[in-house]
């Protein structure tokens, strides 16, 4: 058994805006199941204050000038032992975790997110009267890159584990906010956290964890290139020895079409006939023509040029000369919220637009769609092609990331072996990505054929349990090495 101080600055259901919430979420959990010691360590926002049950204070502690206490209570919904960081002057406020309500970034982050991390450093080297010390520090983005950082200095420390979800965020800060916070001067260097004359938290994490780790194997490669490494594919070659990809799991209680409470109809891969009940029910909720033949294309995802949203913009009008209903949910851009809003008053009986977020909306797209469109110009895992997958929906993708690991164009090879589960955008632009559904929709006008796609895609493993015991190898290794 390992003792793993898993730290994040987001985890389902306290408190998410993306991937790493959902990974936070489930993997802590599905660690505890195969038997390790894992406490997730999380800033105590309002949100999450908001929906702990039976909190004790464990530790108290101050850091500039600040009082932190270290609250304990489960996450819920698991037996996990949450330790979350109170400190109100960095963290009880109103807005999200990273932005105020005007989606700005506040602008003491760099501030609040070296606090967590002196907290997390002290949890890990038994300095705060809890008794408990991990053996493996595994952080998460940014948020938690100087943890790796402040313990490389420390005598006797636990290994540690950096994830990166998404490399195109990095927590870079000026010079004179790295001495502000009275940071190690041996950390400023060339070879520490310091990146074009500022503070890379980012690189803190990448340059001094004893292993790193990304969300999909092909992320993995692709980030070791100046196109996808964003500055920092130079020291990610240098540690390529210790880098690895372990592809996202997802959290397959909570989506389940067996099970899932939002559905009108439950169904399997036995029973995939029921779908199209989903499919009607959704089409009358959104006040779309009710015709259970017709092709639903679904989308759950932020507004944002990253999910290909120039490329579905520019091939929308070829794909609505066609028989089909696209259902879009979602907020990011402004300008692209316009565009897909005024696109959609324009064919309302084909393009319906919901702008926000509403969870129990995205299931019942993902249940009453028949193929989803996820085109993006990286994904380093992605989460939504994998619940899709899970839904028998079938996911049309550009081949990077996380997509290149799990979907599997419908070609005739993969068809006749049986892995086809999707429909790969062979160019990107928006030419390929209309033939992809172009394609697709010759496959949906041939029922035996879309049924075996549908059930390819349904029977794949993409539960938690094996990526779980790719980290306890990683885990394994590290301990075995001290």
């Amino acid at each position: 058994m390992n003792k793993i101080l898993f730290i994040s600055s987001e985890a389902f259901p306290l408190i998410k805006t993306g991937g790493l919430g959902d990974v936070a979420g489930s993997l802590p959990a599905a660690l505890l199941k195969q038997k390790q010691d894992v406490r997730l360590l999380l800033p105590a926002y309002p949100e999450v204050m908001s929906k702990i049950e039976k909190a004790k204070k464990r530790a108290s502690m101050s850091y500039y000038n600040l009082s932190v206490d270290i609250i304990e209570a489960r996450l819920p919904g698991t037996k996990v032992t949450v330790w979350l960081v109170d400190c109100p002057a960095a963290f009880d406020r109103p807005g999200g975790p990273y932005n105020d309500a005007h989606g700005h970034e506040w602008h003491d982050n760099a501030l609040r997110f070296t606090i967590f991390c002196h907290a997390a450093v002290d949890i890990a080297m038994n300095e705060t009267g809890m008794k408990w010390q991990p053996d493996i520090v595994h952080c998460n983005d940014w948020q938690s890159g100087l943890v790796p950082a402040l313990l490389s200095l420390q005598p006797n420390r636990p290994a540690t584990i950096f994830t990166i979800h998404n490399l195109a965020y990095q927590g870079v800060f000026s010079h004179q906010v790295f001495n502000d916070l009275h940071l190690p001067g041996e950390l400023w260097s060339m070879d520490g956290i310091e990146f074009y004359g500022n503070a890379s938290f980012i690189k803190g994490g990448i340059a001094f964890a004893d292993k790193v780790t990304t969300v999909s194997p092909t992320y993995a490669n692709e980030i070791l290139s100046p196109e996808f490494g964003y500055g920092l594919d130079g020291l990610l070659n240098s540690r390529a020895t210790d880098l690895s990809g372990i592809l996202n799991g997802i959290d397959d209680k909570h989506w389940n079409p067996g099970t899932d409470k939002y559905l009108e109809q439950k169904y399997n891969w036995r029973s995939i006939d029921k779908k199209t009940i989903n499919k009607t029910k959704l089409q009358e909720e959104l006040s779309l023509p009710v015709d259970g033949s017709v092709l639903m294309i679904g989308m759950v995802s932020r507004l944002v040029q990253q999910k290909g949203l120039d490329m579905i913009l520019h091939s929308l009008p070829m794909v609505l000369s066609k028989k089909v209903q696209f259902v879009v949910l979602g907020t990011g851009e402004t300008h692209y919220e316009i565009q897909l809003t005024e696109l959609a008053q324009q064919h309302p009986d084909q393009l319906k637009v919901v702008i926000g977020y509403n969870e129990p909306l995205a299931h019942r797209i993902e249940a009453a769609s028949d193929i989803y469109m996820m085109p993006s110009t990286f994904e380093p895992c992605g989460l939504n092609q994998l619940y899709s997958l899970r839904y028998g929906t079938l996911p049309v993708v550009t081949p990077v990331g996380g997509l290149a690991d799990t979907v599997f164009d419908a070609n005739e090879e993969n068809i006749a072996n049986r892995t086809a589960n999707g429909f790969v955008v062979d160019r990107h632009s928006a030419s390929g990505l209309y033939e992809a559904i172009v394609h697709a929709l010759e496959c949906y006008a041939e029922p035996a054929l879309w049924h075996q796609l549908q059930k390819n895609a349904m029977k794949g493993n993409f539960s938690w349990q094996a990526s779980a015991e790719r980290y306890i190898e990683l885990y394994q290794q590290l301990v075995a090495a001290e």
